[in-house]
Parts: structure tokens; C-alpha cells; sequence
């Protein structure tokens, strides 16, 4: 399994930050263009525990993959996790904290996966998938920072 943690200051307040964060349809603006991003879902305006969306993503090589995750947990104004429940990974799961600290409010990315293939998936594959999710991390901290400003905390 592999592990990813960001952590990124943006100077608005808590109630910016969840409003823009638990919105679905918002991941589009945050996502790499070349991804193919597309949420298939009709979403609630706010995110919640036990909704499931549908996306379809073209992660490699401009392959269509459809991935359906679950928001398995969700704390109004702290946290919500993403779970896959299909899609490209053996596992995913991705939690999203988010608090208030001077000068605006903290971000807090918890990233669990796993390939497909076990030992062998991550062999072939697992240098072009590690990359790739990192580099998805970091059109997301440069795009959040441009449109509200802020700092990367790593």
C-alpha cells in the first residue's frame, strides 16, 4: 500500500473552504485537464455521508475508466473520506481534514492506495501511477493557490 499526505494554507476561513471543497462538481476545476475528468453524477449540493459518484477519468494513455467512489465518512466544517468502490485501484482511500489556523484555514490530505496486480501491478506499472498521482496532487495545490492564494505546507 502507498501513502501520499499533503498539506496546504489557503487565507480564507473555514466556511470558504468547506463550501468550495464539499461540492462535487468543484473537483472538476482542481483536476489536471489531460485526466479526461468528467463526474457522471447528478450531485446534492454538499457532500455526505454514504453518496456515491460516478466519474469517468482517462488517467493513462487517454483510456476511458469509469470510477465510482463512495463518501464513506463526513464531519460538516472538519472531514470527509473518499472511498473507491470501482475503479482503477485495489484500493483507495482518501481522507480530507480540513481546520482553522491564523491566517486562514488548513488543509490536511490523507491518501491510502493501492494498485491493481499486487507485487507485479506495482513492478510494471507502479512508477507511472505513483507519478501520476502526485502530479495530480500538485495541479491541485498550484491551481487552489492561484485561485485563493496561500501556502503549501508540504
Amino acid at each position: 500500500m502507498h501513502e501520499l499526505r499533503t498539506s496546504l494554507v489557503l487565507p480564507i476561513s473555514l466556511e470558504e473552504a468547506w463550501a468550495f471543497f464539499s461540492v462535487p462538481d468543484n473537483l472538476d476545476d482542481i483536476t489536471p485537464p489531460d485526466m479526461g475528468f468528467e463526474i457522471l453524477t447528478q450531485n446534492e449540493a454538499r457532500t455526505y455521508a454514504g453518496q456515491i459518484i460516478r466519474y469517468r477519468v482517462r488517467p493513462l494513455f487517454n483510456i476511458p475508466m469509469t470510477w465510482v467512489t463512495e463518501i464513506t465518512h463526513c464531519q460538516d466544517l472538519a472531514y470527509f473520506v473518499d472511498e473507491q468502490r470501482f475503479g482503477p485501484y485495489a484500493l483507495w482511500h482518501h481522507q480530507h481534514h480540513f481546520k482553522e489556523v491564523e491566517g486562514g484555514v488548513q488543509m490536511d490530505d490523507i491518501l491510502h492506495y493501492k494498485l491493481m496486480g499486487g507485487k507485479l501491478g506495482d513492478l510494471l506499472t507502479g512508477w507511472l501511477v505513483h507519478g501520476r498521482v502526485k502530479g495530480i496532487f500538485e495541479h491541485r495545490t498550484k491551481v487552489l493557490l492561484e485561485r485563493f492564494g496561500g501556502q503549501d505546507k508540504g
